[in-house]
């Protein structure tokens, strides 16, 4: 019988959305470092992207010459590097991760501990983006390239929190929320109070979002004595800490818009329209709380991914008040 080869079962990623584009579409030898990327899983190249947005729109906002040419490759570079330092990170989190991985039904299809790339394939991978992500920070003036530079830090970390917190998902929060940071400095070319309080309300977010997704894992978790806010609140304490998360964001973000856009003397035009946005972003937060069981890992993950949804609120509001 002929007909187009079939890709083995075993080359599938078991916690990859089924029909995604690399499974499809890639040439079949990039597909083992696509996945190792998450290529076939977007959404952490989102929510690493969108607190880039939120500092790109809120500095933007607060400046009274609003938005300025270089800020549309301010956009460009964010949305490349997010996903090349996403695929970095992740690459990373997989080489420290391989032992436990191969341990938990979810991830031991995952390339490294299923044998479709080496360590020292992987090193490489994660090296080539990043430094491909450096040339593209290169671009962007002295303070965001500092600041760029100091994010590795965090990305190395991150894969060993699990192992002696039972906060990693702060650590996570910290690096994946960094990036408001740099795309605030890169428009204004400094950095203040009001960026770092909205990196804070992306930590407290990621605290939300991420213990959602981790109550997927908490059985093998716990098998394996991998820490979690998950495992940390249980199914009885979760949603009452992830309430406290999301007036954590809210409360912080709303801080950030008021410090940034006050202080500018703003009209209270684009100050209201910033608002509505924050707020519109707690109400899709309490909206899955409504929706949340965390005994369904089904219904965790798709919580999980309506974050992109949540995120992008605020960040449509802000650019909004940029433009008005």
């Amino acid at each position: 019988m002929t007909g187009t080869p079939q890709m083995p079962e075993a080359s599938v990623v078991a916690d990859a959305p089924p029909g995604n584009w690399v499974d499809r579409f890639a040439p079949h030898s990039t597909r083992p470092y696509l996945r190792l990327s998450r290529a076939d899983r977007p959404i952490g190249t989102w929510l690493l992207l969108i607190p880039c947005f939120w500092g790109l729109a809120l500095a933007a906002s607060a400046d009274p010459a609003g938005y300025r040419l270089f800020d549309l490759w301010i956009l460009v570079g964010c949305t490349l590097g997010a996903g090349l330092m996403r695929g970095a990170g992740c690459t990373w989190n997989d080489i420290t991760d391989r032992d436990f991985d191969g341990a938990v039904a979810r991830t031991k299809s995952r390339p490294i501990p299923s044998g479709q790339v080496s360590v020292r394939q992987a090193l490489v991978w994660m090296v080539a983006q990043a430094l491909l992500a450096a040339a593209i920070l290169f671009t962007f003036n002295a303070t965001a390239i500092l600041l760029g530079i100091a994010s590795l830090a965090l990305v190395l970390i991150y894969p060993f929190a699990k192992r002696f917190t039972w906060w990693p998902q702060v650590f996570l929060g910290f690096a994946f929320n960094w990036g408001a940071l740099v795309a605030w400095a890169a428009h204004s070319g400094n950095i203040g109070l009001a960026p770092f309080v909205l990196w804070l309300s992306g930590i407290a977010w990621t605290l939300f979002y991420d213990t959602i997704y981790a109550h997927q894992d908490k059985e093998d978790d716990a098998l394996i004595g991998v820490k979690s806010t998950a495992r940390l609140f249980g199914d009885a304490n979760s949603k009452a800490w992830l309430r406290g998360f999301m007036v954590a964001t809210v409360l912080l973000m709303t801080i950030a818009v008021l410090l940034a856009l006050l202080l500018t003397g703003a009209a209270l035009p684009k100050l209201l329209l910033a608002l509505i946005g924050v707020w519109g972003f707690g109400w899709h937060m309490t909206w899955q709380l409504t929706r949340l069981d965390t005994t369904n890992s089904v219904g965790c993950l798709t919580l999980f991914r309506s974050n992109r949804d949540a995120g992008f609120i605020p960040a449509l509001f802000l650019a909004g008040s940029a433009l008005l």
